[in-house]
């Protein structure tokens, strides 16, 4: 429970946010939620650090164990080239012996860098703390192991324990947790990083305060986190054995039941433990093979390659527990890898190219498969979970039609050159796992390439990590060079003042408990709420202020993204802030909108100079503008326009016209007309919420596009669902002073019908 409360306080989810996600607004869930799904996008990239080592690892490992194997080298005469004291063989030894370095201590890697992935600041520490925590929660693990007799006096371990559950960790006799070990230790450490690299200690304790409380805080807590994953762990290990007898005596169901239990068990680093009883042990089956008895799948097939001139048939029964991993790893998975190539971001192509291709071919040579399946598994776990799937299948598949290729290490095409291509159609049936395997590779593609589009899912060049390029390539570039270059590291005076007049009128950092945007507001968490004055943020720029409970929307247009990524800044480095009596501000911001409104009025005229016509870009139910059900759309803070409440699933353009930027969350875009009107079409209210789901946006910031032409597709019945309302408003963001809408449709309109004029005086 300790633990948990750190967590929360390290993504600064303070007591009266948490009554909020439950039951105090809807606008402080939308919050909170939105604050989340940030944490778990920073979770998911801080994978990819230790994710990028793994292919050329896969490659080391699996060279090095194919061409080192003794039955190999026998079997097809090559002593003399492979053989013990031959150059090629000290060279594949040294090369099976990095790549295993690699993997033996995943675990170990993967904890250190989440650890640096997640923390916010001085990264080295966590960096060091992690790798202090990872040995502090295996040797209490060990403590644990040997108190309760697990591990007896001489080292051995003890005969009751379940074979595969205690293995040596850095040198250390502890569970076998595999990679989710690391990531336990990379993700808490990083919260207690986060949390107390800054903490100030009683002045007699003060040299042990900042980052070196760090790794003591982590050492006490991993000390019991290892006493508690004693009692957790061994519960997931235990059924592991359970679930496997279902296998042996069901055919090829027990052979389908077997392909899903070791595909899934391997973010848990346990699928070793799984399977090695059926590959070396009498639970894969015994078989008599020239004259003696063999156990284990593995073996009966390494005993009949070895008396293979008496063997017409190897047994698929024996291989059933391999055979079917050459078909998803030589050809399913790489089309996995290709949707994802081709669902990159443009920008982020090659980039994610590079990542794809190599662990693609770690996976086809060398039947490696955890660089391609941990590019997915944590950032969308439904495609995990399709993998488990069609790997499991394929197992099945094979045994169904008589395979028998073997394997020394893993399904990759050396392995499949080896024990299948090698030992002849007739006994191994290899070429039935081309046309599967063709068969797998497009159902790999296409499923993987709808999915990952239909939910937006951030596989490898898709990552939310890049917005405020894209946007400054488009409209907000001309704001990127007003703020200054901070390149040098230091603050820009301008974006200082900017920064702290918003945290003024907001009542000081102090009353500032969470920041957030969404398409065109920056959304804050106040504690406090008397605190906020309107003027001085309207003052700033916003075109209005939004009150809800503690929640305060400040009304900016698309630069919100930049205003709150410089507004993060100043909250993170600002250390007093004295603020001088602004009482004038409030009277200067009131005579700034009578003089405003006094001219607004002297410039109308009864006839306007110039009309542009902007027409439905959806067909449904058209109003005015007032009658939106959010008050900064409705009270025109944002510009003034219409709403259309759409009965069809799709967007088009109003106008002849360029959009100008889409929105991440893909639920508003930015269009200015070839007239020259710049425009927001916001599909829905609070929208954002969605992550993206429900809309399919087919255009791009800087497209040109002509009128009428589809710009995103909807769910209608999704968003209904999900959102409080479809009703989209249609607004002119950057009206003159001298400009004015006049609506033209209401009730029934048809996408690119006229829906209101934009009046010059």
């Amino acid at each position: 429970m300790s633990l948990f409360l750190v967590v929360l306080k390290a993504v600064k989810l303070k007591e009266t946010q948490i009554r909020g996600f439950v039951c105090v607004s809807c606008e402080r869930r939308i919050c909170m939620k939105d604050k989340i799904f940030g944490v778990l996008q920073r979770v998911g990239r801080s994978f990819m650090l230790p994710i990028a080592i793994l292919p050329i690892a896969g490659l080391l490992l699996g060279l090095g164990s194919s061409f080192t194997n003794k039955t190999t080298i026998e079997t097809y005469g090559l002593q003399w080239l492979l053989g013990d004291k031959t150059f090629l063989h000290a060279l594949l030894v040294i090369m099976n012996q990095v790549g295993s370095a690699i993997f033996d201590n995943l675990p170990l890697i993967f904890a250190v860098g989440v650890a640096i992935g997640m923390a916010k600041k001085e990264k080295e520490v966590s960096a060091l703390s992690a790798v202090i925590a990872y040995f502090v929660m295996n040797v209490s693990i060990n403590a644990m192991l040997q108190l309760n007799g697990k591990i007896l006096a001489d080292g051995t371990i003890s005969k009751d324990v379940l074979s595969g559950t205690i293995a040596s960790v850095c040198g250390i006799q502890s569970l076998q947790m595999g990679v989710f070990g690391g990531i336990i230790v990379g993700l808490g450490v990083a919260a207690l990083h986060n949390r107390f690299y800054k903490i100030e200690l009683p002045s007699a304790l003060s040299f042990f305060g900042g980052t070196r409380f760090v790794p003591i805080i982590s050492t006490i807590v991993y000390l019991f986190v290892g006493m508690a994953m004693y009692f957790i762990w061994p519960t997931v290990q235990g059924g592991i054995y359970a679930l496997g007898g279902l296998v042996t005596g069901t055919g090829y169901f027990g052979t389908l039941i077997f392909g899903l239990i070791k595909r899934a068990l391997i973010p848990f680093g346990l699928h070793h433990v799984f399977y090695m009883p059926f590959w070396q042990t009498g639970v894969g089956g015994t078989m008599e093979v020239a004259g003696q008895l063999v156990e284990g799948g593995q073996n009966i097939f390494f005993a009949q390659l070895a008396d293979s001139a008496n063997i017409t048939h190897f047994s698929a029964d024996a291989t059933r527990y391999f055979s079917g991993e050459f078909i998803f790893m030589i050809f399913g998975l790489p089309g996995a890898a290709l949707a994802m190539y081709r669902c990159a971001k443009p920008e982020k192509k090659k980039q994610a190219g590079g990542l794809l291709l190599s662990a693609a071919l770690a996976c086809m040579l060398t039947g490696i498969t955890e660089p391609l399946e941990f590019s997915f598994l944590f950032v969308a776990p439904a495609l995990f979970a399709v993998q488990v799937v069609l790997a499991g299948s394929a197992y099945m598949i094979a045994h169904m039609l008589n395979i028998a290729v073997g394997l020394t290490f893993s399904g990759g095409l050396l392995d499949f050159f080896l024990f299948g291509i090698l030992q002849g159609n007739e006994k191994t049936s290899w070429m039935l796992v081309i046309p599967v395997g063709i068969v797998y590779f497009f159902l790999y593609y296409f499923i993987f390439s709808f999915l990952i589009k239909k939910f937006d899912f951030k596989t490898p060049g898709r990552e939310d990590d890049d917005t405020e390029t894209k946007l400054y390539t488009k409209a907000d570039v001309n704001e990127k060079k007003a703020s200054g270059n901070k390149a040098d590291g230091k603050t820009d005076a301008a974006d200082d003042e900017f920064s702290a007049a918003i945290s003024r009128g907001l009542g000081g950092k102090d009353n500032i408990s969470d920041v957030d945007c969404c398409a065109t507001r920056l959304r804050i968490t106040v504690i406090d709420p008397d605190k906020v004055n309107d003027s001085i943020l309207k003052s700033t720029g916003a075109s209005g202020v939004v009150h809800k409970g503690q929640g305060v929307q400040i009304i900016y247009g698309p630069r919100v993204t930049v205003i709150k990524s410089d507004f993060e800044d100043y909250l993170a480095n600002v250390a007093d802030e004295n603020f001088e009596d602004t009482a004038e501000i409030k009277d200067e911001q009131d005579k700034k909108a009578d003089n405003s409104n006094k001219e607004a009025a002297e410039t109308k005229t009864d006839e306007p100079k110039e009309t542009v016509i902007i027409s439905s870009p959806m067909t449904g139910t058209a109003a005015d503008l007032s009658t939106a059900p959010d008050e900064a759309f409705a009270s025109k803070m944002m510009g003034d326009g219409a709403v259309v409440t759409p009965k069809e699933g799709f967007v088009a353009a109003p106008e002849d016209g360029t959009v100008l930027f889409v929105f991440d969350t893909k639920h508003a875009l930015g269009f200015a007309t070839d007239t020259g009107i710049s425009m927001i079409i916001h599909v829905g209210i609070d929208t954002v919420k969605l992550e993206g789901k429900g809309f399919d946006v087919l255009v791009e910031a800087g497209q040109h596009v002509n009128k009428g032409d589809i710009l995103m597709k909807l769910d209608i019945e999704y968003l209904k669902a999900n959102a409080p309302s479809v009703t989209t408003p249609v607004i002119c963001t950057e009206l003159k002073e001298n400009q004015k809408i006049r609506l033209l449709n209401e009730g029934e309109v048809k996408a690119g019908d006229p829906l209101y004029a934009v009046d010059t005086y």
